[in-house]
C-alpha cells in the first residue's frame, strides 16, 4: 500500500474531526488540516510517478504536468491568507464559542 492515499485520509479524517469540535481555533486547524489533504490530493492528479521534474532534460515527453502544481501552490497561498485571518478573528473575537454565558437567575421554563 502506498503512503500517499494513507497520509491524505489521516489529514482528511484529522481535520474532519477537528472541525467537529466546539472551539473556533480547533475547526481553524481542521480546516487547515482539510486542506492539506486535498493539496496531496491534487499532487497525486498529477500522477508523476513516471514523469520527471517539470523542466527536466528528457523533453516535453516525460516532464510532469505543472497545472496540478500551480493549483497546489495557489491554495496554500489561499489557505494561508485565510488560516491568518480567521486566527485574527478568533483573536479579536476572544472565541466567543466556547464561552459559557452566566447564570442571570430567570426562569426559562416560562
Amino acid at each position: 500500500m502506498s503512503v500517499l492515499p494513507l497520509t491524505v485520509a489521516v489529514l482528511v479524517a484529522g481535520g474532519t474531526y477537528l472541525m467537529l469540535q466546539a472551539g473556533l481555533v480547533r475547526i481553524i486547524f481542521g480546516i487547515t488540516l482539510l486542506s492539506h489533504g486535498a493539496n496531496l490530493m491534487l499532487l497525486a492528479a498529477g500522477v508523476s510517478a513516471w514523469r520527471t521534474e517539470p523542466l527536466g532534460t528528457e523533453g516535453a515527453s516525460r516532464s510532469a504536468d505543472p497545472l496540478p502544481m500551480a493549483f497546489v501552490l495557489t491554495a496554500i497561498v489561499i489557505t494561508l491568507a485565510v488560516t491568518v485571518l480567521m486566527l485574527a478573528l478568533a483573536r479579536i473575537g476572544g472565541d466567543d464559542d466556547t464561552y459559557q454565558m452566566p447564570d442571570t437567575g430567570e426562569d426559562h421554563h416560562g
